[in-house]
């Protein structure tokens, strides 16, 4: 699991630590010098346990510049994963930002490791959260200005701490921070649970390693100086069993999943019977687009995330909903053209999945030391003003680009019609892609679903699933190549054609089974019939009329679906084709529905869908693309 979490104190390319006016190039140190200058640089104490309102202690490390040793700008890294033990390139940040005068704070969330309490997702940001914030702000050693920094968990817990405002939150870096949002514009994933209201599988292996209800605990009431030194000869770090996950996965019904492998209950069993519209989604951690956002964000997202539409969803949110203009103004994202967390990969000939997307190179830590340089040292020339407010990757033309607004403001909605006689049946089929409308009868393309021979995922967007899915860009003749996958494509592109923003996909589908899913992907088709995936979406049949309904389907229904937006900066290049694919699954990322119209996550036994998409004049199915002039 270590390999897919990677957090911003994990990675730090050599080039932005070589490249520093005046910094000491610590990048090719041994760890045993690091260590030292760290000893030589910082006043450590560790295990240090904050106390949280309810008289839980969480476990903290807290490294501050003997440079600095009374009001020091404050760098804050809370996390549910364990940095017991100080080495690689957590070190040499580690190293680097004491050496510019930031006192480091790591801390465990409740339930983790060396912390107190009871582990929850996301780790109580609005209490637990704020509270570490005002302990900190009170310590000699800080200057009363934190920032939050950190990806993936080590950035979704901010998110919800942002709408409380606290006083001291003077600035965040949150990084591929999907799972700490609930619904914000189009999207109610509920934390990457669900996309359009089908589960991902993703949480079951990522909940498998990390909820750990029956973890080992050190006594209560020791003082700090005896609770580091226990840390030196023990890290608390659960040793479960190895699990086939690519085996494992398929097991039925879902909702033992964990509970087979002798695992007791704990967070899956709580969440898997929830409902994408159930209200105990908001009782935890997550943040949702109703509440206020108080803090400047530079936040740093990924083509090939779990979640790159709620991410740039809840970016454009906190540009409209922030407390005071200032923090309105002062909403900056990057895009980079990688798979989750992956921003310190950049550089020349970055390869993301198997297609080369050119020179990605992004001076990603100097981004992230300029902004907090600003906003913790009022150092007002260290991110300028006129940084654009977006500067994003553009694939395709494998360079980066930038605007003001996301989409941007120049990008233009194009329908991009389904078309076929009714034979769009795998890649050998007649299914044709158009911006001409149907204005014609135009026979249904049908297929059969079986659950237990689902569609195989082919990279794509995706993260944190044990070697499930391996995320990116991927040939996918191999599944375009079944019966039970719809094939579209367009004719060889003329001209470029610059996909840039939120893709809309609206299919009208109808089936012989109560229930169903439909799964769309964009994809670009190389002259030599590489079929590059762009993104995907997919919705449940039953949330068509919205995510707090459930209506089952009728064999002769014709149903409107409208898919959760797929997101991206895609340049079809002259000479390509458009290619887009439906079928019934994408599995494993997303859990199978076995068509019943019943509750799906504890039952065990499927039936088989015939399933047809509809692209007549009366039922134009079509892909809405942002282009670009």
């Amino acid at each position: 699991m270590k390999a897919f979490i990677t957090t911003v104190l994990c990675a730090v390319m050599t080039a932005s630590l070589a490249g520093m006016a005046g910094a000491t190039d610590y990048a090719h140190w041994t760890e045993k010098a690091l260590r030292a200058e760290l000893s030589r640089l910082a006043t450590i104490k560790r295990k240090v346990l904050v106390p949280m309102r309810d008289g839980v202690g969480l476990s903290t490390d807290i490294y501050v510049p003997k440079s600095h040793p009374e009001n020091a700008p404050v760098i804050f890294w809370r996390t549910p994963y364990n940095f017991n033990t100080l080495s690689g390139r957590r070190l040499l940040f580690t190293v680097e930002s004491v050496a510019r005068g930031y006192a480091l704070v790591m801390q465990n969330e409740r339930g983790r490791y060396f912390s107190e309490g009871k582990f929850e997702i996301l780790g109580h940001p609005r209490t637990d959260g704020y509270d570490a914030l005002t302990w900190i702000a009170k310590q000699k050693w800080s200057n009363g200005k934190v920032g939050t920094l950190g990806c993936s968990s080590s950035a979704e817990w901010q998110l919800a701490l942002a709408a409380m405002h606290h006083p001291a939150h003077a600035a965040m870096v949150p990084m591929s921070a999907g799972a700490g949002i609930g619904k914000v514009g189009d999207f109610a994933e509920q934390g990457n649970w669900y996309t359009g209201g089908v589960p991902r599988t993703l949480f079951y292996v990522w909940l498998y390693n990390v909820d750990n209800p029956l973890r080992a605990q050190i006594p209560h009431g020791l003082d700090q100086k005896t609770r580091a030194h226990i840390a030196t000869y023990n890290d608390l770090a659960a040793r479960k069993p190895e699990v086939d996950w690519k085996t494992h996965i398929f097991h039925l019904p879902v909702s033992t999943m964990l509970s087979s492998l002798d695992e007791p209950p704990a967070t899956f069993e709580q969440f898997i019977s929830r409902t994408p519209a159930d209200p105990a989604w908001r009782k935890g951690g997550l943040y949702h687009e109703d509440e206020p956002w108080g803090v400047p964000a530079l936040w740093f997202n990924t083509w090939y995330d779990v979640s790159i539409g709620p991410n740039m969803a809840l970016f454009n949110h906190a540009r409209k909903a922030g407390i005071t203009k200032a923090v309105r103004d002062n909403q900056y994202a990057v895009v980079a053209p990688v798979a989750h967390c992956q921003f310190f990969n950049l550089g020349p000939d970055t390869v993301v999945g198997a297609r080369n997307m050119g020179d990605t190179s992004f001076d990603t830590l100097g981004a992230i030391y300029g902004w907090f340089d600003r906003w913790l040292k009022g150092d007002q020339n260290a991110f300028a003003t006129n940084t654009p407010h977006v500067r994003y990757y553009a694939m395709g033309q494998n360079r980066w680009k930038s605007a003001e607004a996301w989409p941007p403001k120049k990008a233009r909605m194009k329908r991009l019609y389904l078309h076929s006689q009714g034979q769009a049946n795998s890649l050998y089929g007649d299914g044709t892609l158009s911006f001409a409308k149907p204005d014609r009868a135009e026979p249904a393309d049908a297929y059969t679903y079986d659950p237990m021979n689902p569609v195989a995922t082919i990279g794509g967007g995706d993260c944190c699933n044990g070697g499930l899915v391996i995320p990116g860009a991927f040939d996918q003749r191999p599944v375009e190549a079944r019966q039970d996958v719809l094939v579209y494509t367009s004719a060889p592109l003329e001209h470029d054609l610059d996909v840039t923003g939120f893709v809309d996909a609206v299919l009208y589908a109808g089936s012989d089974a109560k229930d169903s899913d439909f799964a769309v992907k964009l994809v670009d088709v190389a002259p030599d019939g590489t079929a590059w995936i762009i993104d995907d979406t997919i919705l449940r049949a039953r949330y068509r009329d919205g995510f707090d309904k459930q209506h089952v389907m009728q064999k002769d229904g014709i149903y409107k679906l409208d898919f959760s937006p797929m997101t991206t900066s895609i340049t079809f290049l002259k000479g390509h084709r458009i290619r887009v694919e439906v079928t019934s699954s994408n599995f494993p990322k997303f859990v199978r529905n076995l068509n019943t119209g019943g509750p799906n996550y504890n039952e065990d036994k499927g039936v088989i869908a015939h399933n047809r998409i509809f692209h007549d004049a009366g039922h134009a199915s079509y892909l809405e693309l942002p282009v670009m002039p």
